[in-house]
């Protein structure tokens, strides 16, 4: 097949997913469930084994969904050189300067290079700058292939869009976004793609194009979630409550809703900004806006931390001496997935004050608490003697919890410190319990 002249073969398509999170697992189920022979890699041996026993500890994918389409999940980069359609799902997250770090998706293109098969197709769905694909990831291929792009392979680029712990935005649902090298490419790429998107296909005219596209998603979020949380700094200062402000304004029809929040967490909203402001120095652009709607929603964890002090100021309590029980750990309601999190800033902030921090998450498993938070994991059944409770992620489990439970592990003058408006405030107060919201 000469990708120059010849039209795709949808009957011989070989698909290997290159790592296999919360990207690259639904993908290989979704393209086995279509008919396609699809191998799924990923260098962590634990994470083949656990897919390979029909289990998946993101929670992305059910028992049931891996058994009944089953990928060819495999560590042996042999699993590359027998596909020809290559989708690379790999994290690019920031390293400790905020700057892209690109060591996965660097790792990964070498490695697809010395088992690259001539006439393949290598899409990336990792968010990265505009310009990273063609920048970094090609002259990668090329120099441990020994081939040239163009000739020997094409290249494409197709944004990932999961929302992890979403039932209802799932992969087919959501339009894709894709692009290729060239014209062909790209139809090529549609062709694929066209089969487990129900939802349809975005012909973006550059991989540039495709690229700035996703990290604009992001941007665009994080600085709407900026603003709203400014908003609540300054009604703080104001004696005014937040959630009745917004309520009020909610009633025009064209006011955007958005809660003020510890600052959001995860892969993509508190990373992607950074990449694209990355991009934007190289090229001699100094980016305000986006940097300033970073400052502020990664100032909330500690906002919430001076909260809860001045909370147990006002209850007669000395911080030192205080027990303050974290609820939820993740960095949504209702995932698994911890990665950067905000409930981390928060608990140093608190530990700085020489609080005593117990967080309790009932979807994170005892050893991963100690380990990203550096607290122990206790549900509520098993702690008495809390000063305050400080909410972070409302899970659906917290649902059963009422207010005198709560109460009955919390010494006299207990603070409770709500983060997303799921308490209700007079309920609270009837209970006897001080209450703080953002």
């Amino acid at each position: 097949m000469g990708l120059n002249t010849m039209e795709w073969d949808e009957s011989n398509t070989r698909i290997c997913i290159v790592g296999l999170g919360y990207v690259g697992l639904p993908l290989a189920v979704e393209f086995t469930k279509n008919g396609f022979k699809v191998s799924g890699f990923d260098i962590k041996e634990k994470r083949i084994q656990e897919l390979k026993n029909n289990m998946d500890s993101l929670g992305e994918v059910s028992e049931e969904e891996l058994k009944k389409f089953k990928v060819n999940f495999s560590s042996n980069p042999e699993a590359i050189k027998e596909s020809n359609f290559i989708i690379v799902a790999v994290p690019t997250p920031v390293n400790e300067a905020n700057k892209p770090d690109l060591t996965y998706l660097e790792s990964a293109s070498k490695l697809i290079g010395k088992n690259l098969s001539r006439n393949s197709i290598i899409v990336y769905e990792s968010t990265v700058y505009p310009g990273a694909t063609e920048e970094v990831c090609l002259p990668i291929l090329e120099k441990n292939s020994g081939m040239r792009c163009g000739d020997d392979f094409k290249i494409g680029y197709s944004p990932e869009r999961i929302n992890p712990g979403d039932k209802e935005h799932t992969l087919d649902k959501i339009i894709k976004i894709v692009s290729g090298i060239d014209k062909e490419t790209t139809k090529n790429i549609t062709q694929v793609y066209n089969k487990i998107v129900k939802a349809g296909i975005h012909q973006a005219p550059t991989i540039k194009t495709a690229e700035a596209a996703k990290v604009i998603e992001n941007i665009q979020r994080d600085l709407n979630i900026a603003l709203v949380n400014e908003l609540a700094l300054i009604f703080n200062r104001l004696g005014i409550k937040t959630k009745d402000v917004l309520e009020a304004a909610g009633t025009k029809w064209n006011f955007h809703k958005y809660s003020p929040s510890i600052g959001p967490g995860g892969h993509c909203i508190p990373v992607d900004p950074y990449y694209l402001t990355f991009k934007a120095e190289q090229v001699g652009y100094n980016p305000q806006v986006i940097l300033a709607g970073r400052a502020i929603n990664n100032y909330m964890a500690k906002h919430v931390a001076e909260l809860t002090i001045k909370g147990l100021n006002e209850t007669g309590k000395i911080p030192k001496n205080s027990k303050i029980l974290v609820l939820g750990l993740t960095f949504k309601e209702n995932v698994k997935d911890h990665r950067n999190s905000r409930a981390v800033p928060l608990i140093n902030y608190l530990k700085e004050y020489g609080v005593n921090v117990i967080g309790y998450d009932p979807l994170l498993d005892d050893e991963i608490v100690q380990e990203i938070f550096g607290i122990q994991n206790q549900s509520l059944e098993n702690l008495r003697d809390i000063d305050g409770i400080i909410l972070v992620s409302a899970h659906n489990q917290f649902k059963n919890y009422n207010l005198s439970q709560i109460k009955a592990i919390m010494r006299e003058n207990p603070l409770l410190v709500d983060t997303k408006f799921f308490f209700d405030e007079k309920e609270v107060l009837n209970h006897g319990l001080l209450y703080k919201s953002i």
